[in-house]
């Protein structure tokens, strides 16, 4: 990091400070803040907007996949997250809390302060051009209150998207994610935060964008990666700018004659009702869900919505479910990360035990399913032990079932 920019960015956040009341608390010394950026002049903006870009370059250099910045949680220190471990870098420097409150305040518009103000926390893309590159940088941000002062965690945007073949997918998995092939039909992503979801969304898109002649309507919060149109007509709408809300979005879409919609999230029952609804007239939905196996993301659907409704919602949810990839990123020998899955594909007896209320009889089918494209998790870890890819004790740590888990490592030796 430039040292001289480090300093002027001392020198131009110290004015600021030193005259800002002792009196004022919380929110209010948060509006201070945000209205003495607003006044400052374009080179003095653009000094603190430099040393942020300082920060977002250094990710691609050190691998790094998140980056976390501001409050008392940073302890003053630039933060990175590369192949799943979080660290300080100092050669960042070192900022008090009022400097990076005023450093991320710089990051947003008008209208985003103000919103941050009010629900205390903001999703939001981020882009800056590089000079020399072809794309600019994208990444997304959430932006929050800690303590009353602000803390920001942003998350790099590859630019390239993996190829769909990459992931190895069955022919039955790889049709039912084509439009080409099937035309309705609800495909779930799950995982935890950091699991490539979106990743594996971005591959989906980009394959039927790239084979067949259709119109696509993407709901997220934020945006991440912009897909250029290809064979297909390809709409980016961002919840808070562009959509109220995801319901909204996906609603709005029905009217926008779609072929494929992606829900970047179904994270209240509305919109899991209405990408069920959605999904059974007709259309072919991709959305993702935070759970970490297969079986739990058909347990937690219907166990978001009212006691009065699940019964509809899981006849529903048989109905239309099509696949369920669960995905996982344990640690290499190497130290990077590799994609581990567990992949649901619906049959008649999955379809019949989510109607009859039997979801514990699933596992045992998924297990026993990997001639029609269907693996466990742990059944994943087991391919990536024995490949010698990870070891024994970070497969063990990722399994969802790991007394199933040890006895199938036992059994194949």
């Amino acid at each position: 990091m430039d040292e001289a920019l480090i300093q002027k960015t001392h020198q131009i956040t110290k004015i600021i400070i030193d005259k800002m009341p002792a009196t004022l608390f919380g929110i209010e010394r948060q509006m201070y803040l945000a209205k003495a950026i607003q006044e400052l002049d374009e080179e003095d903006r653009g000094t603190l907007q430099m040393l942020l870009q300082g920060f977002l370059n250094r990710m691609s250099k050190i691998e790094a996949s998140d980056i976390d910045m501001g409050s008392t949680g940073c302890k003053g220190q630039i933060w990175y997250r590369i192949h799943g471990d979080k660290k300080p870098d100092p050669q960042m420097g070192e900022y008090s809390k009022y400097e990076m409150d005023l450093i991320l305040l710089n990051s947003l518009m008008e209208r985003q302060t103000k919103f941050l103000f009010e629900k205390k926390s903001l999703d939001f893309s981020y882009s800056y051009e590089v000079p020399g590159e072809n794309e600019p940088v994208r990444l997304r941000a959430n932006i929050y209150f800690d303590l009353g002062n602000i803390g920001m965690n942003m998350r790099l945007i590859a630019g390239e998207i993996r190829p769909i073949s990459s992931y190895g997918f069955h022919p039955n998995i790889a049709r039912a994610l084509s439009l080409a092939h099937v035309k309705k039909g609800l495909i779930l992503i799950t995982g935890i935060t950091g699991s490539g979801k979106s990743s594996t969304l971005d591959s989906i898109v980009d394959a039927n964008n790239k084979s067949v002649d259709a119109h696509i309507v993407i709901i997220a919060s934020p945006v991440e990666h912009v897909h250029i149109p290809q064979r297909c007509v390809v709409r980016h709408r961002e919840v808070g700018s562009d959509v109220l809300s995801f319901k909204e979005g996906t609603i709005q879409a029905l009217r926008q004659d779609p072929d494929i919609i992606i829900i970047g999230e179904m994270r209240d029952p509305e919109t899991i009702i209405t990408a069920l609804e959605v999904t059974d007239s007709g259309h072919k939905v991709f959305s993702t869900l935070h759970t970490s196996s297969a079986v739990d993301s058909v347990a937690r659907i219907i166990g978001e919505v009212p006691s009065i409704e699940q019964d509809r919602v899981r006849d529903r949810l048989a109905d239309v479910l099509t696949v369920v990839i669960s995905q996982k990123l344990p640690k290499t020998i190497d130290g990077k990360r590799i994609l581990a899955k567990e992949i649901l594909f619906m049959t008649p007896p999955i379809r019949a035990a989510i109607k009859n209320n039997n979801i514990g009889e699933i596992y045992q089918m998924l297990h026993q399913g990997s001639s029609l494209g269907m693996i466990t998790m742990e059944q994943d870890l087991k391919r990536l032990y024995e490949q010698n890819i990870i070891s024994y004790e970070e497969a063990l740590a990722n399994a969802n079932n790991k007394k199933r888990f040890k006895e199938i490592v036992k059994y194949s030796v």
